[in-house]
């Protein structure tokens, strides 16, 4: 199992993204993105235009998390715009086979998120088909809310599910990620910490960001 570190730039100076971003590529496996449309969830964020900018200044995969309401009317946009991977809600496309089928045409990575109140079973007849669920620790919308401590035992089921099939589906965590709840998510099962005001809301970004990279680092070293 890898373990992967996935800064998310909700949270970053945008006046000074591009320094930002370079600050966390170091420690960084991919940059997550979580695009907003005002329908999904009430705010607006970013768009294919930031991702395209993003492509430019690092090599990082870009990936793509599309709260919005009509995952496959915009999913392309941001595979032309230079996006690796789309992760997309369960609760905005209930049947996500024409979206993954989309997704998978334009050459990206696969991913669906679930919210807190989501039941694991929704998911769980698609984890064969892709590449991460993206298991969400916060209501989506805002970065620095509080962790949804009650959403561990999902990761865990999670886990069982895709241990006890031989899956390789990856389990990302997102929403109110700081060392400590790293720490309860990795132990729950989870392997992608998604951090958002835990990196981008200190000090110093990319310190941030190695402290965090470390924890992963000592995690992978005692499962081998």
């Amino acid at each position: 199992m890898d373990f992967k570190l996935a800064p998310s730039i909700l949270a970053a100076d945008f006046a000074h993204l591009a320094d930002q971003v370079a600050a966390v590529a170091p420690h960084a496996d991919l940059l997550h993105v979580d695009v907003m449309d005002g329908h999904f969830v009430p705010p607006i964020t970013i768009g294919p235009v930031v991702v395209k900018a993003l492509r430019r200044v690092t090599a990082l995969p870009l990936e793509c998390h599309l709260m919005v309401t009509a995952p496959e009317e915009q999913v392309e946009q941001f595979a032309e715009a230079g996006g690796d991977s789309a992760v997309w809600h369960l609760e905005a496309s209930p049947d996500p086979r024409p979206v993954l089928r989309r997704v998978r045409a334009l050459g990206m990575r696969a991913g669906l998120a679930i919210n807190p109140e989501t039941p694991l079973e929704a998911a769980a007849a698609y984890l064969e088909q892709i590449d991460v669920l993206n298991v969400m620790t916060v209501n989506p919308g805002w970065a620095g809310q509080q962790f949804l401590r009650e959403v561990l035992p999902k990761i865990r089921a999670a886990r069982e599910h895709i241990d006890r099939g031989g899956l390789t589906c990856d389990i990302s965590v997102d929403g109110g990620v700081n060392m400590q709840t790293a720490r309860e998510c990795l132990d729950a099962g989870a392997n992608v910490l998604g951090a958002a005001t835990a990196i981008f809301g200190r000090p110093d970004a990319g310190a941030a960001a190695a402290e965090m990279k470390r924890l992963l680092d000592e995690r992978a070293s005692q499962t081998v």
